[in-house]
């Protein structure tokens, strides 16, 4: 290894991103053989030894997964009501892998997993208008203007004013099924959303994120994600970050 920027050295350890990393740094959370480095453009030489809040860290081998989340579970490693999460139906090998985002428990579909830190941040910042494509079917016709209302933006909560590009593909009296594109990453919006309206959803699915779809994958299934597909996705999140 030559020698490595620090920021880039913590996140490359898969604890944070590169931002995250500078906060930890100015905090004073990181020390380098034995040293606070208060620093931010400091260089890690291949002999040190680096504690992030006193544990020894040490770079891993990024890995990148899709798996489709089934309904019943929640998105975290660990839930103190005792719940199923999707670590439940994940190897042991894998449980260092973080969820980019969240799917709520009634929900299912795609998930990517990975400790890439850098990416994580890529994919959920909010200052970056990443595309998350879903299939929603809720419980009633939804009128035209209100889904003209809900592309120009309504408030879901004090203050957040969400908005989604909406497509319907089938509809009738007793329930109306879309696609729906978000670029935002707020709790549960696609949800708050239409019982702003009165509506209530019955199935949601996530089916690509970015440039990473949910094809090929059956409910409760992983595989790994291929480093063409990978590049293809930092290429996009680079164009759109600049854009």
């Amino acid at each position: 290894m030559s020698a490595t920027r620090l920021n880039k050295y913590i996140a490359s350890c898969g604890i944070c991103s590169r931002r995250k990393a500078d906060e930890l740094i100015e905090q004073g959370c990181v020390n380098v053989n034995g040293k606070i480095v208060k620093e931010l453009g400091y260089l890690v030489q291949p002999k040190d030894k680096v504690f992030v809040n006193q544990k020894l860290i040490r770079p891993v081998k990024h890995e990148y997964y899709r798996f489709y989340k089934p309904a019943g579970y929640i998105t975290t490693s660990d839930d103190e009501k005792g719940r199923k999460t999707i670590y439940d139906l994940l190897p042991e090998s894998m449980f260092g892998l973080k969820p980019v985002g969240r799917l709520d428990k009634d929900s299912t579909g795609l998930l990517i997993l990975t400790n890439d830190g850098d990416l994580i941040n890529s994919l959920t910042h909010p200052s970056v208008k990443v595309p998350k494509v879903y299939l929603v079917t809720v419980d009633a016709r939804v009128q035209k203007q209100e889904l003209e209302k809900m592309a120009q933006g309504i408030e879901i909560e004090p203050g957040k004013t969400a908005y989604a590009d909406i497509q319907v593909l089938d509809i009738d009296s007793k329930h109306t099924e879309m696609q729906i594109i978000l670029y935002q990453g707020m709790n549960r919006q696609i949800r708050k959303m239409f019982e702003h309206f009165g509506y209530e959803v019955k199935t949601l699915k996530r089916i690509q994120h970015a440039t990473i779809t949910l094809d090929g994958l059956r409910r409760g299934e992983f595989k790994p994600i291929k480093p063409i597909q990978i590049r293809e996705l930092k290429n996009f999140l680079n164009r759109i970050s600049n854009s």
